[in-house]
């Protein structure tokens, strides 16, 4: 499940899942719904993504930037991730597979741009045998 939550200039994206791996790929969701109904995405297109960091909330914000890139990058936006999040000991790992549809202006409906994922209000955590990762996306 993935909602969006008010914060005065910009918007709230927040994933809660099973799993942080769940809860990570329902955030990502909700940040690209900002952008496009997910509904009218395909998923043909898929991009391998490795993203190495110090701690779990620091991952969630390179994740998405991550994302925000290969969309800038590729001109594609995504709609289903898998993913898979170790702790070696010294660092986050997140390894995974986006998928996602090349943007075609004359198919999708581009509501609002996101520019950038933030640390506010940051969080990701376990609680009641959920995970929830959330933040603050510059729009």
């Amino acid at each position: 499940m993935h909602e969006l939550f008010e914060h005065k200039a910009d918007v709230g994206v927040k994933g809660i899942g099973e799993t942080k791996e769940e809860a990570f790929a329902e955030c990502a969701k909700a940040m690209f719904s900002i952008m496009i109904d997910l509904e009218t995405l395909g998923s043909e297109k898929k991009f391998n993504i490795e993203i190495e960091t110090n701690d779990l909330e620091s991952l969630l914000v390179d994740f998405l930037n991550h994302l925000l890139y290969l969309r800038d990058v590729n001109e594609v936006l995504f709609n289903k991730f898998d993913l898979y999040i170790i702790n070696d000991g010294d660092e986050w790992k997140l390894n995974g597979i986006c998928f996602g549809e090349k943007i075609n202006k004359k198919k999708h409906d581009i509501k609002s741009d996101v520019k950038a994922a933030s640390y506010h209000q940051l969080k990701v955590e376990e609680k009641n045998r959920k995970w929830i990762a959330q933040c603050v996306v510059d729009v």
